[in-house]
């Protein structure tokens, strides 16, 4: 009963750990895009910009950043956040840290396609816009699909972190579980959901992989 008891509560916390991680990346994978291509811009000062903030979240620490994000509307603005705005917070500083890492990754495949491409695209009659999507996207997606799916298994380890601001996401529930049994066989159980969510993920992104014809 009492084994029964705790894995109702550790499949509780791991639909927490799922929610932050299926929304932190249906923000941050487009998000990064957009912040790839203002690294990329000619425009001087957003490119500066998005370096700036780029350095800043892959050279601060995940943890503090959801402290800043949280506790930013009170001591910023004077507004003070209810208990439900620590999930969002949470979701907030995880696709913002995640889209500066996206971002470099995709910097790093437009940039690996041949500029006669895009020459070659113009003579035919393609607009930038089209160009981009048509022709560019889908390169850059098998290009960095490996470096992407490694973001993605990190991403899947790093909600623990979520402990910082008291949300009950799977290896929170199992640390309070392991305290208050005097026992590391929650601990042990939660490590196992994990290495299966993220096998999972990485079988996923396999499947993708050989879609696309990648290996060829």
């Amino acid at each position: 009963m009492m084994l029964e008891s705790m894995l109702i509560q550790l499949c509780k916390g791991m639909l927490t750990s799922i929610e932050i991680f299926v929304f932190t990346l249906l923000l941050s994978l487009p998000l990064g895009l957009v912040i790839a291509w203002g690294r990329m811009s000619n425009i001087k000062p957003i490119r500066l910009l998005m370096k700036v903030y780029i350095s800043i979240m892959r050279g601060t620490p995940l943890m503090l950043q959801l402290i800043v994000v949280f506790f930013a509307p009170y001591y910023i603005f004077g507004i003070s956040t209810s208990s439900q705005f620590r999930i969002i917070a949470v979701i907030m500083a995880f696709s913002i840290n995640y889209a500066a890492y996206f971002a470099e990754i995709y910097r790093g495949g437009i940039e690996s396609i041949p500029k006669g491409q895009y020459e070659a695209a113009q003579i035919l009659g393609y607009s930038k816009f089209e160009t981009f999507f048509i022709i560019i996207l889908p390169q850059v997606i098998k290009i960095v699909l490996p470096s992407i799916t490694n973001e993605i298994i990190t991403l899947v380890k790093d909600t623990s972190l979520s402990f910082v601001l008291a949300i009950p996401e799977m290896f929170t529930v199992a640390k309070q579980i392991a305290a208050a049994q005097a026992s590391i066989t929650a601990l042990l159980v939660a490590g196992v959901f994990y290495y299966i969510f993220n096998m999972i993920v990485a079988l996923l992104m396999e499947a993708i992989e050989e879609e696309l014809d990648y290996y060829d």
